[in-house]
Parts: C-alpha cells; structure tokens; sequence
C-alpha cells in the first residue's frame, strides 16, 4: 500500500476516540519527514479524504506540510478556502497537542490572504483560531498580533476591539505583547479610541527590553501624535518615577535620535499654539511623516490645535461671536468657526450654546453634577475593577513568591543528595 495512503487510513482509524489522539500525534510526528517528501498538490487531494472536525490532528499535519513552500496566487485561491473551512471547524482538543503546527497554518493562511490583497478573508478564521489556541482569556497567544494585523489591513477596527477588552497576565513571546499592544493601539487610533490608544502604546515603551527595537521605536512616534491630540502635550507620567530606573533611562535616550527629532519639535511647534507656525512645520516635514505612514495622524494633530485653541477660549470668556473665534484661532471663516464648536459640543469636549440669530457662542459649566445613576453605576463598575486587579495581583505576588520558596528548596533537596550530612558530623563519629 502507498504509504501516503496507509497514513490516511490509521489517522482515519486513530481519530476516533480521544484515548487514541496521544498515539495519533506520535504517529504523525514520526511521519513528518515522509509527508514532507511530497509535493503539495499530492498532499492538498489527500485532505477530500480527512474531515476537518473527526480528523482533526491529522488534517493539520498534512495540511501545514502541504504549505511548507510559498504558494503563488492561484495555488493560494485553492489553499485559503481549505484552511478557512478547517480552522474554523477542527477540534480544540486535537488541535491544542500540536499548537506550533496550528499557529503555523494560521499565520500561513495570513500570509495567503494578505497576497490575495484580501485580508478581511482571514479576520474570522484567525479569530476562531486565537479563541481555540487559548487556555484562557489571559493568556496572549502568537496569534493575537496576526488578527490585529488583519483588522488593520482589511480596516475592520471594531472587530479588533473585541479582544483588546481581555485582561492579559500571560505571554510566551515578548515580541507577541510588542505586536498585540502596537496593532491593539493603531485599532484605537482608527476608532478615535485615543485614551485607550495611548494606554497601548504606553505598555509597548515601557515594557521590559534590554535593547529598544523597531517596535518600540514607531509606538513612540505615534505616542506623541496622540497624546498631543488627546492632551494638547507629550504626556509626562511616561517619565514618572513610578517607573523602574532602566525604562527611564531607555526612553530619555532614545527620544532624541535623530529619526525622532521631526517628532519632537512638532510637538515644540504645537505647544507655541501658533497654527500657522505648525502647519509651515508639518509641510516642511511632509516627506518624513509620509515614509512613516503617519501623515494622516499628523494631520488630525493640525487639525486638533483649532479645538485646542477653541478650548482656551472657554477659560477666559463667557460669550464670543463666531467671527471672533474665527479670527483667534485663525478659522477661514465663522462657519468654520461654527462647524468645530458643533463637533466639539458634540463630542462633550467643551459645553457651549449658539445662537444662530446674532452668531454668538455662549459657553457653559459642566453640566455633570456625578450624582446620576449612570454615574453612580460608573463609578461601581470602575471600583469593582480595581477590587478584582488587585486581588488577581495579589494572587500573582503570591505565586511567584511560593514558585521562589519551592526553587530553593529544590535546590537543597539537591545539595543534601549529593552530601551525606553523617559524612561531616566528624566529632560524634570519633568521639568514643
């Protein structure tokens, strides 16, 4: 019998009961070298033998090893519907003993859709994939950082909210959390989430490197973007002492490379409130942003000194006509004028009324008294959050505690097998 063939059969036999997966996956490890020795057309009319959900382990061996070399657009049109229809129906139990031969088809399927130029193909399928690869919700799998990337790609932002709301405490590669917190950030930024954005990048600068990484560095340049969107200024609690020493000392040094100084003085030239002076900057620098695809982002930072300068209006009168606002924050007429104190109203970041008849705007307290019962709700919901934090770090400190106890007393266990305690007791020995 083809040997191909006898495979199929014993996986076809083996992937019936789950006290025979073990045996099955020891099988298919011993065959690997056999299945790879032929061509992946062979292997692809092998899988119409295979049911995606009963013979799950054994589809993906075969599977991944039909994808072992790169595919060229028409063989990926083929493959993509079969690794879709697969991910999306195998078995988390079989799947889970070959995790490394999972997230390699994964990610192969991403690479496919990516050179279809049809990312948004994959969003799902890489979603049912994270969600089967996990052990639990906090874990952060490789897989996390992929689908991110297809969100991005294929602009499908609030489906890549979805995971970024999981709380994570458990990572196995650094370069993963890099990715998850950076794509988890852009996804932010594409829902004008800029807070939670922030947040992100934040994590991606201050987390543990011994050396600053590409990363790293395009998390900063969009750091300050948004922060001067979202605060006016580069957020100075990045440099508080809340942090470790070496963060500090990190980040204070790497902001002033060369490659970050476009970055720097274009949030010099924001905090002088001067929009004309940004907006020479901006176009003097146009082919620096642009290479960094980050000249959309500059430009919502243009755009946000007018609400910036609208907002400091509001500090120091009460009523101002639109022509007024107009000319101060250098608006090219008051119904652009007119146009941004609407937007800002309705975004709640000013609380203003206009009257249309006599075009003057009147601006207002904040009309939040925290009495509500959506307040009051808030304010539980943010408390119980902080309760459950803290109990889980609790619990973490604990357990890394415990973990360093049981390390040292492993290790004495071992120095008292190799040294017999009787062997020095030399003075009870000879004392007769």
């Amino acid at each position: 019998m083809d040997p191909l063939d006898a495979l199929i059969t014993q996986i076809q036999v083996l992937s019936t009961s789950p006290s025979d997966f073990s045996h099955l996956h020891a099988l298919l490890k011993h065959a690997s070298n056999l299945i790879l020795r032929f061509d992946s057309h062979r292997l692809s009319s092998l899988l119409s033998h295979l049911h995606p959900s009963l013979h799950s382990l054994g589809f993906l061996y075969i599977l991944e090893a039909s994808m072992t070399v790169p595919v060229s657009k028409q063989q990926a049109e083929i493959l993509v519907p079969i690794t879709t229809r697969f991910i999306s129906a195998c078995s988390m139990e079989q799947i889970q003993l070959a995790p490394d031969k999972f997230i390699s088809v994964c990610k192969k399927l991403k690479d496919q859709v990516i050179l279809l130029e049809t990312p948004i193909r994959g969003v799902a399928p890489m979603l049912a994939g994270l969600r089967k690869l996990q052990v639990s919700t906090e874990r952060l799998t490789p897989l996390h950082p992929e689908f991110l990337l297809l969100c991005l790609l294929a602009k499908c932002y609030k489906t890549g909210l979805s995971i970024l709301d999981d709380d994570t405490f458990e990572v196995d590669q650094p370069r993963d959390l890099y990715l998850y917190f950076y794509y988890g950030g852009m996804i932010c930024i594409g829902q004008k989430c800029f807070q939670k954005a922030l947040d992100l990048l934040h994590n991606v600068i201050t987390a543990p490197m011994s050396t600053m990484n590409a990363i790293a560095v395009e998390a900063y340049k969009k750091y300050i973007l948004v922060s001067l969107i979202r605060h006016g200024q580069v957020s100075n609690y990045i440099l508080s002492s809340l942090y470790i020493d070496i963060a500090y000392r990190r980040i204070t040094s790497f902001v002033f490379l060369p490659f970050e100084q476009p970055y720097i003085e274009l949030a010099r030239s924001y905090g002088t409130g001067k929009i004309a002076e940004l907006e020479e900057y901006v176009q003097t620098n146009t082919n620096k942003f642009e290479s960094d695809n980050n000249l959309g982002l500059v430009k919502q930072v243009v755009s946000s000194m007018y609400k910036r300068n609208i907002q400091r209006l509001t500090q120091t009168y009460l009523t101002l006509s639109l022509q007024d606002i107009a000319d101060t924050v250098q608006l090219n007429s008051p119904k652009d004028a007119e146009m941004h104190v609407l937007q800002m109203i309705q975004d709640g970041e000013i609380h203003a009324t206009i009257n249309q008849k006599d075009g003057m705007v009147r601006f207002l307290e904040d009309p939040e008294q925290y009495k509500t019962c959506e307040m009051i709700d808030h304010i539980d919901s943010s408390i119980q959050g902080v309760i459950a934090l803290s109990r889980r770090l609790a619990t973490m400190d604990e357990q890394i505690s415990c973990d360093h106890i049981h390390r040292y007393l492993s290790k004495v266990g071992r120095e008292r097998q190799r040294y017999d305690l009787d062997d020095f007791d030399v003075p009870q020995k000879f004392n007769i």
